[in-house]
């Protein structure tokens, strides 16, 4: 481990010396993620990638990209592009990017069954800011908004996300 890299915890998320309150998934931490099943993923994964809302926030660092109106993520094990960004129109089931709430005004991509997604082994883990602190996620990495953005500020792309058990 390397002081850049996002530690989570029992006690919370460690990164550059400092701890975070954060969110997991509301079935807590597996070492056998599934998709749909609630859970947030034990291991370590890189950060391969941030999305920002740029109708809501400035560019976060120069490798960030923006997210667009027709921007989706694919959840649809059956599908080609299985936990893939796809763009709208898209039959398959999937998630939207660009959401009405500010959960997605900046999400940290990891490699969470990605490029080469094993279909059943669940889709995205995203870091991204929690609706309220305690309230857990479907599976992702939940901070405060000034926690995500101060973080975000700071990673690169050498920053892993290591889950303990």
């Amino acid at each position: 481990m390397t002081s850049n890299d996002l530690v989570l915890s029992p006690l919370g998320l460690r990164f550059q010396g400092q701890r975070y309150p954060c969110t997991i998934g509301k079935n807590g931490l597996t070492g056998k993620k599934r998709e749909g099943d609630g859970a947030t993923p034990i291991g370590a994964h890189r950060i391969v990638g941030m999305l920002y809302r740029p109708d809501r926030l400035m560019r976060p660092t120069d490798w960030a990209l923006p997210i667009g109106p027709r921007d989706l993520w694919s959840d649809d094990m059956t599908d080609a592009d299985y936990n893939l960004m796809v763009r709208a129109p898209y039959n398959a089931s999937h998630e939207k990017l660009r959401r009405a709430d500010p959960l997605y005004d900046l999400v940290l991509l990891t490699d969470w069954n990605w490029p080469y997604a094993i279909k059943g082994r669940g889709s995205a883990i995203f870091i991204h800011q929690y609706r309220r602190a305690g309230f857990p996620t479907e599976g992702c990495i939940g901070l405060s908004r000034p926690h995500l953005h101060r973080i975000a500020k700071r990673i690169t792309l050498q920053t892993r996300l290591i889950v303990t058990g």
